[in-house]
């Protein structure tokens, strides 16, 4: 079977430059990284009482680290709205709406949406609203949110898209 059914004269894998992340319904401006979807099933050891020589291994419980998502600082807000549903000081948390399902689509050379993943009752857990400041630098000031979630899993209704 080809790496890429509908496609099958494509070798390359997608890069990894073309991505676009939403919540709401909205596409969040400038997000320029995206820390890696992971997951972890640890190995839980068992041994028999008739096999004192022996462990089995078998899967424990799973967990997903935290999702960084990165951006250089505009007058956009969306980042540090959503933390401050989180915390505000001068406003209770919002239980109705901190949590929110967040897509993160991979898109290939042309722009096409050719991957997405969703990450489930997501939520604040840092918000950086100024990176390092540097008179001596010459970067892009950027702002973070990391997120907390409960998992993520892929999009199966996006499907790989016929490429011209």
């Amino acid at each position: 079977m080809p790496q890429f059914p509908v496609n099958p004269q494509r070798f390359d894998p997608y890069k990894n430059f073309r991505f676009r992340v939403r919540w709401d319904g909205s596409y969040v401006a400038g997000v320029s990284r995206v820390s890696p979807l992971r997951r972890t099933t640890v190995a839980v050891d068992e041994r028999s009482g008739g096999d004192v020589s022996r462990d089995r291994r078998s899967p424990g419980t799973t967990t997903w680290p935290p999702v960084v998502l990165e951006r250089g600082k505009t007058q956009d807000t969306a980042f540090e709205e959503w933390a401050n549903l989180v915390w505000n000081e001068t406003a209770p948390m919002s239980l109705k709406s901190f949590r929110k399902e967040v897509v993160v689509e991979v898109q290939n050379e042309q722009g096409a949406t050719v991957l997405a993943y969703r990450l489930h009752r997501a939520w604040p857990s840092e918000y950086v609203a100024i990176g390092e400041l540097d008179a001596e630098g010459n970067t892009t000031l950027l702002e973070t949110l990391v997120l907390e979630h409960e998992g993520w899993e892929r999009d199966t209704s996006v499907s790989e898209p016929v490429e011209t």
